[in-house]
């Protein structure tokens, strides 16, 4: 099957997002050893990373023995004033990011939100395995709900947006009502390699095929992935009830991009409600190119309204 014209598909300012994160992070970072990967992946956020909003401070915590990073409004006194918590899993993959890396992102939407963002800093493949990562994200959400009142709001990009996705599925059972919504932006959650974006975008920029199998195959330690666990692929679940209000964007060129229709349509077809987002001309891994494209720059407006809008739990807002 012949690949998309990505020269008409994505703009100059996309391809000049593109040209820059290449000079740090290569199309074959892949092939470096896990240390390399993970230091030019550092200065690869450094280099876009543009400090926090007036107003934002931020304090390095642990939440069930998973170390955190919270982000609150400096001239926030009391609980009630907060309005929601949301708990946000950045991406990487697995096997790349952290704290530093997302730190300007969680930053920007506590101060246009005004909630209280806690980042978590969850342990990363080969070091740890499926389901290590997990348990991870799921022991710093678990403190997290009992540390703090109020709505919570999942949310996560790519890798983080597969663990935001499975404690949902999970938590739905054991907190029901405590998260008012997810919001997943270009998320992994296990969907059909054989068809949709996965086969049209195979090669596109940022992300390919062949990365995703080298992240799977480093996630899993080389051990064939598992099968009708949620906790992996929250897309391989046999009940999609229950979750709670769901919105998931992704990147027209990006081998994920169908996940995000799947994942809606199971949810809407559970009872549930859900809005999925396909931003046009936009590649994976976009968060970090709102500096310098507008269509990214849209594209994060429009999820930090989202995040927004949920933690107030206005659906209709997002649904209209």
């Amino acid at each position: 099957m012949n690949q998309p014209d990505y020269r008409q598909l994505l703009d100059a300012e996309v391809w000049a997002y593109i040209a820059r994160s290449e000079a740090f992070y290569p199309p074959d970072a892949v092939s470096l050893t896990i240390a390399e990967q993970r230091a030019v992946y550092d200065r690869m956020c450094a280099d876009f990373h543009r400090g926090h909003p007036a107003g934002v401070q931020s304090c390095d915590e642990r939440h069930g023995g998973v170390k955190c990073r919270r982000y609150e409004l400096a001239d926030t006194e009391a609980e009630s004033e907060v309005g929601a918590t949301v708990i946000y899993y950045h991406g990487g993959g697995f096997v790349v990011g952290g704290l530093e890396s997302h730190d300007d992102i969680c930053a920007e939407i506590c101060k246009e939100t005004g909630y209280r963002v806690i980042s978590v800093d969850y342990a990363l493949a080969p070091e740890v395995v499926f389901p290590g990562c997990y348990e991870d994200a799921w022991a710093a959400f678990a403190a997290i709900a009992q540390g703090f009142a109020g709505p919570i709001v999942l949310a996560g990009d790519s890798a983080g947006g597969n663990l935001a996705a499975a404690v949902a599925h999970e938590a739905r059972s054991q907190l029901s009502g405590r998260i008012v919504g997810q919001v997943l932006i270009y998320p992994g959650l296990g969907g059909d390699w054989g068809q949709g974006s996965y086969v049209t975008h195979a090669d596109a920029p940022q992300l390919s095929v062949t990365d995703l199998e080298f992240y799977q195959q480093t996630r899993t330690g080389g051990a064939l992935p598992p099968e009708g666990d949620a906790r992996f692929a929250p897309l391989q679940d046999v009940d999609f009830s229950g979750l709670p209000p769901s919105v998931i964007f992704t990147a027209e060129c990006d081998p994920l991009s169908s996940d995000g229709e799947t994942y809606r349509n199971a949810v809407i077809a559970a009872g549930g409600r859900a809005l999925w987002i396909e931003e046009q001309g936009l590649v994976h891994g976009y968060l970090r190119a709102r500096v310098m494209s507008a269509r990214a720059a849209t594209s994060f407006a429009r999820i930090v309204a989202a995040v927004s809008a949920l933690g107030r739990g206005d659906w209709d807002s997002l649904a209209g």
